[in-house]
């Protein structure tokens, strides 16, 4: 059922409890990629609150707290500040100094803002990823291919959410290119909100889970040809998208 448009003010999400009782995801096979210091309560703590925002357990126009977040994830102050100032950078909370912590409204011109400069520095990533993949990191594409398939067999939106992160992960660790990954980290976040948001209304799960996998497919594949159009193919379905959302308001 759609996001009610009256949850957008209130302090609590509204999201059916499919996707409440999911705010522990598995932990994504790309961590074997990963340095051991990201290990850390503030990475759990950043994955289980960009999460619950991500999927609208917290919803756009929310008032939270470091006490509300820590109470969420059991994880302690610390890492919940430290995860806060991340999702800041990322534009998923908003810090007002005396005043709290606040989840942004969604906003579709700087969606398309947004999609523009995605386009241009993700084409990048994913050609880059095509070519310096390791063989172990192609396998776990090759993996994501076949899971977004099942994903999309099954119209599962959290899976989907998830999976497309632990894809945006790989992609930006097998790119090898810190100044790229840099710039995509503050654009993935804001992209699944406003993709979950509207996608019931406006958007094709299956057909989505469809573009993704093909992307996963000739990055496994190490062509980096087929990467950039197969990405272009799908943010030109991302754009559509998220033009048909004007028709709503």
């Amino acid at each position: 059922m759609p996001v009610e448009r009256t949850a957008r003010k209130s302090t609590t999400a509204t999201r059916p409890s499919r996707a409440r009782a999911s705010t522990s995801a598995r932990a994504p096979r790309t961590e074997r990629f990963k340095r051991p210091q990201t290990e850390s309560l503030t990475e759990q703590a950043y994955t289980q609150i960009e999460e619950a925002i991500v999927t609208l357990q917290i919803a756009p126009g929310a008032s939270v707290s470091e006490l509300s977040l820590s109470e969420m994830t059991g994880i302690g102050r610390t890492p919940i500040r430290e995860a806060i100032q991340r999702l800041a950078r990322e534009h998923l909370i908003v810090i007002l100094p005396q005043r709290g912590l606040l989840v942004p409204e969604i906003d579709v011109k700087k969606q398309l803002k947004l999609l523009r400069t995605r386009r241009e520095v993700e084409r990048l990533v994913c050609r880059s990823a095509a070519r310096s993949a390791t063989p172990e990191e192609r396998e776990v594409f090759s993996q994501l291919a076949a899971e977004f398939a099942e994903a999309a067999a099954a119209n599962d939106d959290v899976s989907f959410v998830r999976l497309d992160r632990e894809f945006n992960e790989l992609c930006l660790i097998a790119a090898r290119n810190e100044f790229a990954e840099s710039a995509m980290r503050l654009m993935h976040g804001l992209s699944r909100r406003f993709w979950y948001y509207h996608y019931k209304r406006a958007a094709d799960l299956p057909e989505m889970a469809r573009l993704h996998g093909a992307v996963a497919r000739a990055i496994a594949d190490g062509n980096a040809e087929d990467a950039g159009k197969a990405l272009d193919a799908l943010l030109d379905n991302i754009e559509a998208f998220t033009l048909a959302t004007l028709t709503e308001l």
